[in-house]
């Protein structure tokens, strides 16, 4: 494997959003290459192989989710009630030097952008010792979504560009 994406998603749009990412790096770098991975499935110790991790979430209150928020979701709706997700599995995971980190999350879209899950992560793995790009926002039209138009297309041109800009070629 040589692209890990690690995702927290309770509505199901930021893991679509993960999976368009994934294809989009598949198609530059091969079906085998990526996987894609709930938080709370993820390793705590990366793969020899892995050459670049992406990690996603939703934007909770300007931040990654929490407990509080994740519980909230599930009132609003949510299917299930994740009890780990992208903040604590960032909290344990070992990351290798050599790994190219990048981020994004979902967010509902507003002129100013005074915090995100993807700044967030981005400002945790860095604590961790990661070489972290921070990416997009992908536009969700409220909390329970659905994802905006174009999005997904979007998120699978990111992760062509993710592939031909950050991994090595093989």
């Amino acid at each position: 494997m040589s692209v890990l994406i690690v995702t927290e998603s309770l509505f199901g749009n930021t893991l679509h959003v993960a999976e368009a990412i994934g294809a989009g790096i598949a198609e530059v770098r091969g079906r085998g290459s990526v996987r894609v991975l709930h938080a709370s499935c993820a390793p705590g110790d990366l793969p020899a192989d892995l050459d670049l991790l992406v990690v996603g979430a939703p934007t909770h209150t300007l931040s990654l989710p929490n407990a509080g928020t994740r519980a909230d979701a599930v009132r609003r709706g949510a299917a299930t009630e994740a009890h780990a997700g992208v903040r604590e599995w960032i909290e344990q995971v070992t990351i290798p030097d050599r790994v190219s980190v990048a981020t994004f999350d979902t967010s509902v879209h507003s002129r100013i952008q005074l915090g995100t899950a993807a700044r967030a992560a981005a400002r945790a793995l860095r604590r961790r010792g990661a070489r972290t790009t921070v990416g997009p926002s992908f536009w969700v039209t409220g909390m329970e979504g659905p994802l905006a138009d174009g999005e997904l297309t979007r998120a699978t041109e990111w992760g062509r560009r993710l592939a031909r800009e950050t991994l090595p070629v093989r």
